[in-house]
């Protein structure tokens, strides 16, 4: 049943950069607003939007996808290993409001832009996914001189992929299109904190080659490790305890997962849906 006022354009089995691309053509407002097929808006998620395109250097907006309340114990818990500072470090806004700010890098799960923007930039232009918000948002603010700016207020529910093996899938592809984007679009994404995953997994590997040749070394990784495993540990601590084992092992598995999948990425000579090559 259809939505009064809702049009629906059939797009077939195209890439979601595509998708908007093709919106832009059928779209009449000055704004877009784009968001993904397992999130939902809050009440008044244009309207709070709305406010900052008061400012004409403001090209986007942008606001957290806080995990939805109606999601199942696996997919909340796969929210909270995401929201911790553990696993997205000073990124945790992105999934928790936090204070307001210009960004350069931001998820189009929830992101709105003017049109006349998208126009001058040709669209995504690109079958990237994920990181076709990457390459966007550096047209934006480094092609453009524009703003983005991150909003607080304007919320939008996601529901997760549960742990663990879809919210690892997930996992796998964001690290390894990071991983490749530091080739391809290092100004947003030779940032340490991609490479911390990579850097504690390749420590894992050597230390524990190393404290087979030295023994003295075994007791100092052995420290190390148990330094790790309780900090997770702390950082998985919830007012419900059963999300604690959740994400407790998803925290490591994700630190492992990504750290594997980004040396992938920046290990690949391309991407099969890179364009430009």
């Amino acid at each position: 049943m259809g939505i009064h006022g809702v049009k629906v354009i059939p797009t077939g089995p195209v890439s979601p950069a595509q998708k908007r691309d093709m919106a832009l053509g059928h779209a009449k407002g000055d704004i877009l607003a784009f968001i993904d097929d397992d999130a939902f808006p809050q009440k008044d998620w244009l309207k709070k939007a709305m406010s900052n395109f008061n400012d004409t250097s403001v090209a986007a907006v942008g606001g957290p996808a806080v995990t939805a309340d109606n999601d199942t114990l696996k997919q909340k818990a796969s929210g909270l290993v995401y929201s911790s500072a553990l696993v997205s470090a000073r990124y945790v806004y992105r999934y928790l409001p936090g204070k307001k700010r210009d960004v350069d890098d931001y998820p189009s799960c929830n992101f709105l832009i003017r049109k006349s923007i998208m126009q001058a930039l040709g669209g995504f232009n690109t079958d990237f996914w994920p990181g076709e918000d990457t390459k966007l948002c550096l047209e934006i603010t480094k092609k453009l001189g524009k703003k983005i700016a991150y909003d607080p207020e304007v919320k939008v529910f996601h529901h997760r992929r549960p742990l663990f093996l879809p919210h690892l899938k997930q996992i796998a592809s964001y690290a390894l299109h990071r991983g490749y984007f530091v080739k391809r679009y290092p100004q947003t994404s030779m940032r340490l904190p991609y490479f911390i995953p990579t850097l504690f997994l390749l420590s894992i590997i050597m230390g524990a080659a190393l404290s087979i040749f030295m023994i003295p070394f075994r007791m100092a990784y052995f420290l190390a490790l148990v330094s790790y495993i309780l900090l997770v540990l702390i950082f998985s601590i919830s007012k419900e305890l059963r999300f604690i084992p959740y994400v407790f092992c998803g925290i490591i598995l994700t630190h492992v997962t990504y750290g594997f999948y980004f040396i992938k990425g920046l290990l690949a000579k391309e991407l099969a849906e890179d364009k430009s090559i």
